[in-house]
């Protein structure tokens, strides 16, 4: 944590001038100081030379499928995927015999040119395939969870002779953190498993809101994460790669190994790094998504309000900076504004379940407790319906704001609110 009254906050590509007298700043929210263990390429390698026994058990003639992020979440896949396929050819393992599948979920196909960014210099030589979460033949059903979710998963993935997981670990609003079993559920999972796994995030009784294990930065007893963690454990990978991202969104950590030892080593590692523990809660909160591909849409820039709204007294107020060049993330996403309050979009998320529907009631329920200015692109009329404030610029949005607050306003800004978590001990 450091003061400094002059900070340049990202919205899309812009970046916007803050000013803010010393005297209403609590502090400037970002990770922990951590010293970097080597280059993203060395961590990498360090991370795989843990395998050598997994890949030991490769041969040559097995057809491996490696599943990987989709654009909207930032991996460094464009570092380790060559590093990881330049593994399994030393191994025997031909090009022709390697596919990566994007584990979309229930997000929109790729362009070419966002392939290409994926997975960077294999582009063109290593086959790239996208989810298709609707398309039956396209999926084979693995059984039911304990709590009864349906998992049906790629055929890709599933009829493969090798499974390789990566990704990132994050912090998850529900689903504790990101990365390693969130590979195959809701990565590479149908529609329906999808909604099933998610549902599980709401308590049973009608009208009694989320499940209280279900939060960012919890695996303990967390419904959603032992869904993911059922539904991985049918397919078996044989061994993940996932990476931490420092808020330069270059690789800082890397794990690599056992399906779930190793996203636990990694989640451990994130939770002590990015979570910011604060003596007290703010009036005023400013927050940055961190700008371009964090804040692409409203769906992914929900993360950063809700970890943001952490450190916010009831009541109090929210300065949100999120582009969302892309819209909503979904076309359905807003269709749910029309319910008038939580409690009526929540009995209708109850009896028709969207994972867009949660993200949208979350959105709801924290514009009902706080009041959140949102600098965005969105129409300022749709931004309303919401229940937040339209602002076109930082300035405006201050504007804005500061009638809201006491005299003596304390603010917290977050420059990179989607990779921090404000812990309040009360």
């Amino acid at each position: 944590m450091y003061h400094n009254p002059m900070l340049e906050l990202k919205c899309g590509e812009h970046s916007y001038p803050l000013q803010l007298a010393p005297e209403h700043l609590l502090s400037v929210l970002g990770p922990r100081p951590f010293q970097r263990q080597g280059t993203p390429v060395e961590l990498v390698e360090r991370a795989l030379d843990g395998c050598t026994d997994s890949l030991a058990s490769f041969a040559p003639g097995d057809r491996v499928v490696i599943v990987t992020s989709d654009v909207t979440r930032p991996t460094g896949s464009e570092v380790y995927l060559p590093l990881l396929v330049s593994r399994l050819n030393s191994v025997g393992i031909k090009d022709r015999d390697i596919e990566i599948v994007i584990a979309l979920g229930i997000h929109r196909k790729q362009t070419p040119a966002e392939h290409k960014k994926i997975v960077g210099e294999l582009y063109g030589r290593i086959k790239v395939t996208d989810h298709e979460c609707d398309d039956p033949g396209e999926l084979v059903y693995l059984g039911d969870t304990q709590r009864g979710v349906p998992v049906e998963v790629n055929r890709r993935v599933t009829e493969a002779d090798r499974v390789i997981l990566t990704g990132a670990v994050t912090f998850h609003y529900f689903a504790g953190f990101g990365g390693g079993r969130k590979s195959i559920l809701p990565g590479v999972s149908s529609r329906k498993s999808c909604m099933a796994s998610h549902f599980s995030l709401l308590n049973p009784e009608e009208g009694s809101g989320r499940h209280p294990k279900a939060v960012a930065g919890n695996l303990e007893g967390n419904p959603v994460h032992e869904a993911m963690l059922e539904a991985c454990g049918m397919v078996a990978p044989d061994f993940i790669l996932n990476t931490v991202l420092g808020p330069d969104k270059q690789i800082c950590a890397a794990y690599a190994g056992d399906w779930q030892a190793a996203h636990e080593a990694g989640c451990r590692f994130y939770n002590d790094t990015f979570s910011t523990p604060i003596e007290e809660k703010g009036d005023l909160v400013i927050v940055s998504c961190g700008g371009f591909p964090k804040d692409i849409n409203l769906i992914q820039a929900h993360k950063s309000m809700e970890y943001a709204s952490r450190a916010l007294k009831p009541g109090g107020v929210m300065i949100l900076l999120a582009e969302c060049r892309d819209g909503y993330g979904n076309a359905t996403f807003f269709n749910w504004f029309s319910y008038e309050s939580c409690a009526e979009l929540e009995s209708a998320l109850r009896k028709r379940y969207e994972i867009n529907g949660q993200t949208a009631w979350s959105v709801k329920e924290k514009a009902e407790r706080f009041r959140i200015v949102l600098v965005s692109k969105l129409p300022a009329e749709e931004v309303r319906t919401m229940g937040m404030i339209p602002a076109a610029t930082l300035d405006e949005a201050t504007e804005l704001a500061v009638p809201m607050l006491p005299d003596d306003y304390k603010a917290y800004l977050i420059p990179s609110g989607g990779t921090v978590l404000p812990v309040h001990h009360s």
